[in-house]
């Protein structure tokens, strides 16, 4: 596994440029997803189960570490995608995280204060009370409809409390996009055992999108999140039907770019000796170009997973893996034990 990750790293670092003809210039917008990794604040909440949180396991120096761990956090936003775009990401979903304050604080951390992120932000029926949340650059993206879509998953006539699906709609410049962000139901008793809650899972979200279609005609829409499931998995195959070759998506269908990144060794995180890509950006077929370098309106370029070397554990049990922030009660200095996926869109200029 080890030697798998360190290739990702590898091949990373080989920088890319899309062709431009001669006197042409393009608007490039980042959307990106990221697990932060129990993004929870130091104040016990007797409302949900914070208490199991590893910030709130901590014995001591609580308050030092959720300042640093904000601080890392926010360093790694500030760089996603600032290579080509020169800023951070116009749009940016979150997952792990315990509730609005946290995200506040995030926002205002001196590497993204100056990028005025605007936050949209529900509190979620999870157990242990982590949620997702969308964050947004204000002078790109403006929001005009939000809602949290509740999976409603069953096991054994029990209620499953996950994460809600969070639905905004907004124009990103002047074209309206539609962007869902996702955490599904783990992998806990097993991949075989929790696979039924992640294909009910993968269920709301082509409600959510039939929702969508309903009302706007050839919407663009991009399902984000970690999915606890990797893109050749049922719930990707067989509910949401996607496809990962350009030539074979059709008009309502989704597109992954990331199950193609899974066949050749990529991955966003470890655990046990496993890897898996299970953080991902989808887009329906408007947002697709399929070869004919059509860019008048808003297409995905590329999709990457920021995996810079410094977000990489260089040593110790977890070598290779993402370097996270917390393991066996402790604090490790690290940033998350997922690595962040991104996407480039771009337009070309009038």
């Amino acid at each position: 596994m080890r030697k798998q990750l360190s290739m990702i790293v590898l091949l990373l670092t080989v920088s890319f440029t899309f062709s431009q003809k001669k006197g042409k210039q393009y608007n490039i917008r980042t959307l990106a997803f990221y697990n932060l990794e129990n993004l929870f604040d130091t104040i016990n909440d007797t409302t949900i189960n914070d208490e199991a949180s590893p910030m709130m396991e901590l014995k001591s120096n609580r308050s030092k570490v959720y300042w640093d761990k904000i601080d890392k956090l926010g360093s790694v936003i500030a760089q996603i995608g600032a290579e080509k775009a020169n800023t951070s990401p116009a749009i940016i979903g979150v997952s792990e995280v315990e509730n609005l304050s946290v995200l506040e604080d995030l926002v205002k951390s001196k590497h993204l204060k100056s990028k005025k992120y605007g936050i949209i932000h529900y509190d979620s029926p999870d157990k242990r009370g982590i949620d997702v949340a969308l964050l947004y650059q204000k002078r790109y993206f403006k929001p005009i409809h939000h809602e949290a879509f509740n999976p409603n998953i069953y096991r054994n006539n029990r209620k499953v409390y996950t994460r809600d699906q969070l639905l905004v709609s907004g124009y990103l410049d002047d074209e309206l996009i539609h962007v869902i962000v996702n955490h599904w139901p783990s992998r806990s008793g097993g991949e075989a055992k929790s696979r039924p809650l992640r294909e009910k899972a993968a269920y709301q979200n082509t409600k959510i999108i039939e929702q969508i279609r309903e009302k706007h005609e050839n919407p663009k829409i991009i399902t984000m999140g970690d999915f606890n499931d990797d893109p050749i998995n049922s719930s990707f195959k067989e509910v949401l039907k996607t496809k990962s070759r350009k030539k074979e998506v059709g008009e309502l269908d989704i597109y992954n770019p990331y199950e193609d990144l899974h066949r050749r060794g990529f991955n966003t995180l470890g655990y046990r000796d496993n890897i898996n890509l299970f953080d991902m950006i989808l887009i329906s077929s408007p947002l697709l170009d399929k070869g004919e370098k059509d860019f008048s309106t808003y297409k995905m370029y590329k999709a990457m997973i920021f995996n810079k070397r410094f977000l990489t554990n260089k040593r110790g049990q977890f070598k290779g893996y993402p370097f996270r922030s917390f393991s066996y009660g402790g604090y490790t200095g690290g940033y998350s034990d997922h690595y962040p996926v991104y996407m480039y869109l771009i337009k070309e200029k009038k």
